[in-house]
Order: C-alpha cells, then sequence, then structure tokens
C-alpha cells in the first residue's frame, strides 16, 4: 500500500542516524519524488561531460537510474508505474505539438520514403532472426524474445508470448531473454551513431535543404511584352501553376507599393517572394532574372526605401487565431503588403489561403501609419505568449489517451491500441496542425516545450532505469546471456548500419533526419535525447515522428507479467504505437523584407 505521508511522530521516534536512511528507503510520495529528483538531477549532471567531444546526454538518466535500483533505492511498484507512464505521455505529446505545425507541408514531401526505410529496420532484423533461428545457434523461444528486445519492442513481446502459449511452447524464456537484451537496443543506436557518425557526415550530400514551402526572395524585370498593360492581379490568377507574392515595384527610380490594381510595364523591376523551385517558371513569366542576390543576411530593407519600411509583427491576440490572410484583406483595409510568415523555424510564402496561427511573426511591408495600424490588429504583445494555454495542453492529453486506448480488431486474438505513446503524439501533431481551425491556441514557446520534453523523458529514463536496476546484473551473470546479448548487438547494428548507409548514400538522407528516422524505427526516445543534444535544428524530432512502422501494441497480454521484476525492465508502455506520415523541415531562408 502506497503511504501518502508519514506521521511526524514516526520521524521523532527514528534514531537520527537513520532518519534519512529511512527516508529514501520507505516507499511513500515523498521518497519517490526524492529518489526521481536525486536520479534526473545525477543523470543530468553527467550528461555535461563529454569524452573526446562525445556525450550521451540525457541517456546518463537511465545509467543513472539503474545505479540507484543496483544500490537497493526501490519505489512503490504503483507510483514507479504512474511516473513513467506519465513521463512517456508528456514528453511525445510535447514533441507532437512542437512538430505538428509543419505536417501538412512535410507529409506532402516524401514522408513515404523515410516510413519505407524504417520498415527496412523491422526487415532485416527479422530476416537475420529467421537465419539464426534456422542455422540452430539458438532455440527460437529465446530469439523472439532477443529480438523483441533487440528492437525495444515489448508490445511485440506480448503477442510473441501469447503465439507460444498458443502452440505448448515456454513463454518465459522469452521475456526473461528480452529483459536482458532490452538494454542493448536503448544503448545500441547510440553507440552506432557514434560509431558511424563520421562516416556519414562525410557523405552527407542531402537534397533537403531547399524545401518547397520556405520563402525565397528574389527579383525580376520584367521583358514580356505579354505582361506590358496587365495587372498584378491578372498576371497572378492567370499564372496557376506558380505562387508568388510581390512585395515591390521600381519604376525610373522610383518604389511603388503594389496591389491588384496596380498595371506592369516594360523594364518594371519586380521584387517578389515565392519558393525556390519556382524561380525557372517565374523567369518565364517575366522575362528577366536578376542575379542580385536578396537572401543575403546583411540587407538593410528599410534603407533600400524610404518611403516604406518592413516590420515583423507578432499574432498574440486570439481573435486571429485560425483566420487566413484573405479574412483580414490587409492590402485592401491598410494598404500594406505581407510577404512572408515565419512559423516556428519555417519562414512561409504569404498566400491568400494561408492559416494564421499565435505566435506568427508576419513581415508587414507599408507605410508608418498603417503598419501600426495593423500592429494594434495583430497585437504584438510577447508577454502574453510567456504564458501557455494549459487548457490545451491537459485536454491533449485526455485526448491523446482516449485515442491511444481504443481497442482495434485486425483479425487478431487480441486487440490492439495505439497506447500510450502512439495515441498522444498522433494527438500532438493533430492539435499542433489543425487545432487554428477551432480556434484551439496550441501555441508554446520553445523554451516551454523543451522544458515539456525535457522532464517527460528524464522522469521515463529514471523510471526505468530505476526498474531495470535491482535485478539486471544477476540476471546479466547467467550463462545463457552473454549469447543473448551477443546476438541481440547483432540484431540491432546490422539493420541500422544497412539502413543509415542506404538513407544517407542512396535516398540523399542528411545525416540528422537519418538519426531521427532510425531513432524512430526503433522507437527508441532515449536515443532521440542524445541526437537532439548533439545535432542543432529540429529534422531529428520531425522524421523521429514521421516514421510509423507496422507495429501495433496489444491491448493486453503484454503487461500480464508485471510481477516479475525482470518483466519489469521490458515496462515500455506502448513505445512501439504507429506515428503520423511526415518530413523533416529545412534551414530558413532570410525573415526581412
Amino acid at each position: 500500500m502506497l503511504r501518502q505521508s508519514c506521521p511526524s511522530s514516526y520521524y521523532f521516534n527514528v534514531p537520527l542516524d537513520m532518519w534519512f536512511v529511512d527516508l529514501l528507503t520507505r516507499p511513500s510520495a515523498i521518497q519517490a519524488v526524492i529518489v526521481l529528483s536525486a536520479v534526473c538531477a545525477l543523470g543530468l549532471s553527467l550528461a555535461k561531460f563529454r569524452f573526446r567531444g562525445i556525450s550521451l546526454g540525457i541517456t546518463f538518466v537511465f545509467f543513472a537510474g539503474i545505479l540507484a535500483g543496483a544500490l537497493g533505492l526501490k519505489l512503490d511498484p504503483r507510483m514507479l508505474s504512474y511516473a513513467e507512464s506519465f513521463g512517456l505521455i508528456l514528453f511525445v505529446y510535447a514533441l507532437g505539438l512542437h512538430v505538428g505545425p509543419g505536417f501538412v507541408t512535410t507529409f506532402r514531401h516524401g514522408g513515404t520514403i523515410l516510413n519505407l526505410l524504417s520498415i527496412g529496420v523491422v526487415l532485416i532484423g527479422t530476416v537475420l532472426a529467421v537465419v539464426i533461428a534456422l542455422a540452430g545457434w539458438m532455440p527460437f523461444t529465446d530469439l523472439m524474445g532477443v529480438l523483441c528486445g533487440a528492437t525495444t519492442n515489448t508490445p511485440a513481446l506480448g503477442a510473441a508470448q501469447q503465439t507460444l502459449k498458443q502452440l505448448g511452447q515456454p513463454s518465459a524464456v522469452a521475456a526473461l531473454s528480452c529483459a536482458v537484451t532490452y538494454p542493448i537496443g536503448m544503448i545500441g543506436v547510440i553507440i552506432l551513431l557514434v560509431i558511424m557518425r563520421g562516416w556519414l557526415q562525410r557523405h552527407d550530400h542531402a537534397k533537403e535543404d531547399d524545401n518547397d514551402e520556405e520563402a525565397y526572395i528574389t527579383s525580376y524585370c520584367v521583358r514580356n511584352p505579354a505582361l506590358f498593360g496587365h495587372t498584378i492581379h491578372d498576371i497572378v490568377s492567370h499564372a496557376e501553376y506558380t505562387r508568388f507574392v510581390v512585395s515591390r515595384l521600381w519604376r525610373e527610380g522610383k518604389v511603388l507599393m503594389p496591389s491588384a490594381s496596380t498595371e506592369v510595364r516594360e523594364g518594371d523591376r519586380l521584387l517578389i517572394i515565392t519558393r525556390k523551385a519556382q524561380v525557372h517558371a517565374l523567369t518565364n513569366l517575366f522575362g528577366e532574372h536578376e542575379t542580385k542576390n536578396w537572401m543575403e543576411e546583411n540587407i538593410d530593407w528599410n534603407a533600400i526605401d524610404a518611403h516604406f519600411i518592413s516590420r515583423h509583427v507578432l499574432i498574440t491576440r486570439p481573435e486571429i487565431n485560425g483566420k487566413s490572410l484573405r479574412d483580414l484583406n490587409l492590402r485592401y483595409l491598410y494598404g500594406v503588403t505581407v510577404s512572408r510568415i515565419k512559423r516556428d523555424d519555417l519562414r512561409l510564402l504569404a498566400t491568400p489561403d494561408l492559416m494564421l496561427r499565435m505566435g506568427d511573426r508576419v513581415t508587414v511591408v507599408g507605410h508608418a501609419d498603417s503598419i501600426e495600424q495593423v500592429v494594434r490588429l495583430l497585437g504584438n504583445e510577447v508577454r502574453s505568449l510567456e504564458e501557455p494555454n494549459m487548457v490545451t495542453i491537459f485536454l491533449g492529453i485526455v485526448l491523446g489517451l482516449l485515442l491511444g486506448s481504443i481497442p482495434i480488431s485486425v483479425g487478431l486474438n487480441f486487440p490492439i491500441s495505439l497506447g500510450l505513446a502512439g495515441g498522444p503524439i498522433i494527438m500532438g501533431i493533430l492539435i499542433g496542425a489543425y487545432g487554428p481551425r477551432l480556434h484551439m491556441v496550441a501555441y508554446t514557446t520553445q523554451s516551454a516545450n523543451l522544458l515539456m520534453r525535457s522532464l517527460g523523458l528524464s522522469m521515463y529514463l529514471a523510471c526505468l532505469g530505476l526498474d531495470a536496476g535491482g535485478d539486471f546484473l544477476a540476471t546479466v551473470m547467467q550463462p545463457a546471456a552473454l549469447q543473448w546479448i551477443g546476438f541481440a548487438a547483432l540484431l540491432t547494428a546490422v539493420p541500422l548500419a544497412v539502413v543509415a548507409v542506404v538513407a544517407v548514400v542512396w535516398r540523399r538522407k542528411s545525416f540528422a533526419t537519418t538519426a531521427g528516422m532510425l531513432c524512430g524505427a526503433m522507437a527508441n526516445p532515449i536515443a532521440l535525447g542524445y541526437v537532439n543534444d548533439t545535432i542543432e535544428g529540429d529534422k531529428a524530432s520531425l522524421a523521429y515522428a514521421a516514421v510509423s512502422p507496422a507495429r501495433h501494441v496489444p491491448a493486453r497480454d503484454h503487461r500480464a507479467n508485471r510481477g516479475d521484476a525482470l518483466v519489469h525492465l521490458m515496462r515500455v508502455p506502448s513505445a512501439r504505437a504507429p506515428f503520423v506520415h511526415f518530413l523533416p523541415t529545412t534551414p530558413s531562408a532570410r525573415s526581412d523584407c
């Protein structure tokens, strides 16, 4: 029974030299908070140390938990299960919110490729396991557990155990071998990335840097006679396959603020905001593409033309959340041009149908008095964004857990579900991507979202380590354990190495995208934490959430053996749930103009 508190009289009757020991060893809510906090603090402190520039980052929290468990620190099982589950839920939901805004954009750009690569990890590991079984190098019952542990796929262990029982085969050995080899699968991804990082980065010739959704600034001189005398509205409406915004127009040495009714003349110079992939098509349209590089960092846009100013305006009014630029009609009402919109690390082309959301930074060009009116309309108050919308966060977690708990029958003898990891991350992505359509304020500052992810992952790793530490050393010393560990290392390393080479060399994926994809294919948040600590940007996180391996979580049976301390090691709640397709975004273009 979990004791919520200890009477104060109890501690007065405990000898002073035993008070501290009793506080750490007697299960209680206070003891659980102290132990988990101490384990996280120790692990995060060790994460700052590097050996030859290499650090395992937040993974040290897991090792600190194993050390604490080996020293005899134990938490109440229900408290441990709650903290572990809540930590995982918080991490994956915050991750979903973070990458959600780029969902639609990245889904269009080859999410299938990353999913096929992640499925390749599964298939290669399965083929290796079949070869090992046919060669007679390991009993089939042992091998099933080793494969589940090497791929950190404990939900599959539940299905495997049930199948073994139906076949009349012992299932306890599979659970034991999975318990021993599970840490190999978790840490093996990190070790492989550390070993192969140099080679992969030398062969990193990724073609991901030019995201078709990123705003690209360039200029044209009108030489096409077919355009002379036509308005900008006519030109835009007839250019069906291109999207662009005319930010400025230079004519006879003067700068004009173009509107839909502005007529284009021969020799006009147009400053265009478009997408890089459409530069060639616009060259054919206007006639001459100027060579000036408008993407340089040191351009002073306000000095280029003294009559207009360029300003970034932050959307902070909830009334604007979910509205499109067409709904606001800023050019007609205020005479200003919206050239681009910065959303997180993306700089989006300001098309009329683009939906705005809280936290967007809008680039507005126009007269000073007109821009001030736009500022009052959009808000531009940073303080109003510093406090996250907790209603959306908790409501999203509730909806995610409900989604993850829905039993689905697919012709098996037991139902499957998305689980504690799949449901919240999918709901986070959906709310982050489509919440503004329902006028839900899903915006959180980067620091707030990072805090949620770090707190959740640290709790999760600390609980995993504490759960594994008590019996891990004794289990590893068994004679069969060395064979299990050896084959687990093989089943972990070979598929990851092969797919990494294919992704970087053949499919031209960046190292960050490949690393995130491998972590997602193994459903390994520990490795993702290491990757995020050592690689800048969000490519890895986006790739992690992109992959959707064809694995499902049994809604029952895989938790049947929770009373066994060894099976506690395998308790990764629904970590192998399928995720939603989308690809990583790319480095941003300039934000001024």
